[in-house]
């Protein structure tokens, strides 16, 4: 027995504790360092391993999954090659158009003389036109006419200007008039791969803004392009242009004190008398497609450097100086694409539930013997090409096929009311089931297997009979195949493009192929991006639905 009296046995609190081990020492290791330090050391130093370990197959998925996943889903957005090829337009467009039902004016056509001739040099007005021939058809053929016609731009002014000094077709007169003299000095006498960067003389973009940006994008296109040196090479006839417009518009030469000043004073005093001919006319004589404000307008809405218009034409949308708006009545089928995508997928799930499940069932039910001979069958597609598989369908289901053949031997089908079962919906339902079916058996036997025949047995024991044995007690236990198998199914179906194509004629094909179609066939990566895009979050929205009401914890593989 215990003293009623003695005093209660003091139990140090965690606080109290830590201050008493405080006090007598951190703990040490077996090495004299502190235990705390040393098994931080120990966790690092396992974590490295681990990583080191997964590092290999790591590096394997980023280069090799994730960044051309993430490649092409920025190519959906990106649009720098309109930004980057006609600067000088875009911002033209901005500042002087703002009646978009009217053709732009001088300035836009003389910006775009500009940035269209430095492109053709550089030879990337195709790539720009079929950008904007995406959106607009007919562009890519205008920009390629014009890439030829756009040298004969100015010539008219370049004419008058030679005639009245032959000076001005020298290129030493007009870099004397643009470049830095400390360019000059350089530039003098260096090999051609060895040209300094093209520096403009001070102060002349303040008297001349149009000429010496012309000038500029001459030399650096020179520079760059051809390796030629400036110092040799004669200017382009939009130079000729741009000088004209400058002087034509009041450029105040007369504070000018630099090398050729007298020249160009001479030149602004005979501008007023030169024969004159509109910008917008020059284009005319090149394509009358120029006059037309939805080529102006595609070019506009299009200017940024990122769009949404890839995204708006794979919902059947556009985009246009006005906003948004719907595309042509003709042109909207991408809609009905993803719609009829999840539709026959769906279709295709349940077909391989009903189809699947009976032959799972006898598998996981009969003998090992013969449940593995069966398995050979259910595998033996895999071993076969699908373009064999899919060719094999297109013989069994045209009009004059097997299947059609055999109906009419038989007295079910008259010999001119053959089925069409191919080149529509059902050809693709009926192949696609066929191709598919493996992937929803698979899953489910292997669930199957797992289900111990004593449940189906002691229900039987209680007085159920075998529809009530099978519904209440064996079916739920294989819901977890069924939700693997029908994802499984579900997700590839969506994907496939090859069958559909073969067998699905109008009617039939899903948007994978109109996605295969503008990778390898129309070059349009953006919109094929933004097609995948769209089809990958539907699927995750769907994926998150499946969650919501089954729970993906229930999906097993066995």
């Amino acid at each position: 027995m215990t003293d009623a009296t003695a005093e209660p046995t003091h139990r140090p609190s965690p606080r109290e504790q830590k201050e008493m081990a405080e006090q007598d020492g951190p703990m040490l290791a077996a090495d004299g360092t502190p235990l705390k330090r040393s098994l931080n050391r120990a966790l690092r130093a396992q974590k490295l391993r681990a990583l080191m370990l997964i590092a290999p197959l790591l590096i394997f998925i980023l280069v090799t999954f994730v960044a051309p996943i993430a490649d092409m889903l920025f190519r959906s957005v990106e649009n720098q090659i309109v930004s980057e090829t006609v600067p000088r337009t875009i911002v033209a467009l901005d500042e002087t158009w703002s009646d978009h039902d009217a053709v732009p004016g001088e300035a836009v056509f003389a910006a775009m003389a500009y940035d269209l001739k430095e492109a053709a040099e550089r030879r990337e007005h195709t790539r720009l036109g079929s950008r904007l021939n995406y959106e607009t058809t007919g562009i890519s053929s205008l920009f390629r006419r014009s890439g030829r016609g756009v040298d004969d731009v100015g010539e008219i002014y370049a004419d008058q200007f030679i005639e009245l000094d032959e000076a001005w077709e020298e290129p030493a007169t007009w870099t004397a008039l643009m470049a830095d003299p400390e360019w000059i000095a350089d530039a003098e006498g260096t090999e051609d791969e060895d040209i300094p960067r093209f520096r403009l003389a001070d102060g002349i973009a303040d008297i001349l803004p149009e000429t010496a940006s012309a000038y500029a994008g001459f030399a650096r296109v020179i520079i760059d392009q051809d390796g030629d040196n400036p110092l040799e090479e004669e200017p382009w006839n939009t130079i000729y242009l741009a000088l004209y417009r400058d002087l034509s518009a009041g450029a105040d030469v007369s504070a000018y004190d630099g090398p050729q000043a007298r020249r160009l004073s001479a030149a602004a005093e005979a501008v007023p008398g030169f024969e004159s001919e509109p910008v917008s006319v020059m284009f005319e004589d090149i394509d009358e497609d120029w006059l037309d404000p939805q080529v102006w307008g595609t070019i506009d809405a299009f200017s940024s450097r990122y769009t949404a218009g890839y995204y708006l034409a794979a919902i059947d949308m556009q985009l246009t100086p006005e906003g948004i708006e719907p595309q042509p009545e003709e042109q909207r089928i991408y809609l009905l694409l993803f719609k009829r995508t999840l539709f026959m997928s769906g279709v295709i799930m349940g077909m391989c539930v009903l189809l699947g499940y009976p032959v799972a069932f006898l598998l996981a039910n009969l003998p090992l013997r013969t449940s593995n001979l069966l398995m050979i069958l259910v595998l033996l597609p895999f071993w076969t090409s699908l373009l064999v598989r899919t060719s094999a369908w297109k013989v069994l289901l045209q009009q004059e096929g097997v299947i059609n053949d055999t109906l009419v031997w038989i007295g079910l089908v008259a010999d001119n009311d053959r089925l069409q079962l191919i080149n529509n919906q059902l050809g693709t339902i009926i192949a696609m089931t066929h191709i598919l079916l493996p992937f929803m058996i698979l899953p489910l036997y292997s669930v199957m297997q797992t289900i111990p025949p004593s449940y189906v047995r002691a229900a039987k024991s209680l007085g159920a009979n075998d529809w009530t044995a099978f519904w209440r007690v064996y079916f739920p236990q294989s819901v977890p195949g069924i939700g693997a198998g029908c994802i499984l199914v579900f997700i590839l179906s969506i994907g496939y493009y090859i069958t559909p194509e073969l067998v699905g004629g109008r009617t039939g094909t899903f948007i994978s192929n109109r996605i295969a179609f503008h990778i390898s066939e129309s070059l349009n990566w953006g919109l094929a991006a933004a097609l995948g895009a769209i089809l990958l979050g539907a699927v995750l929205i769907l994926y998150w639905a499946y969650d919501r009401i089954v729970g993906i914890d229930n999906v097993k593989l066995g």
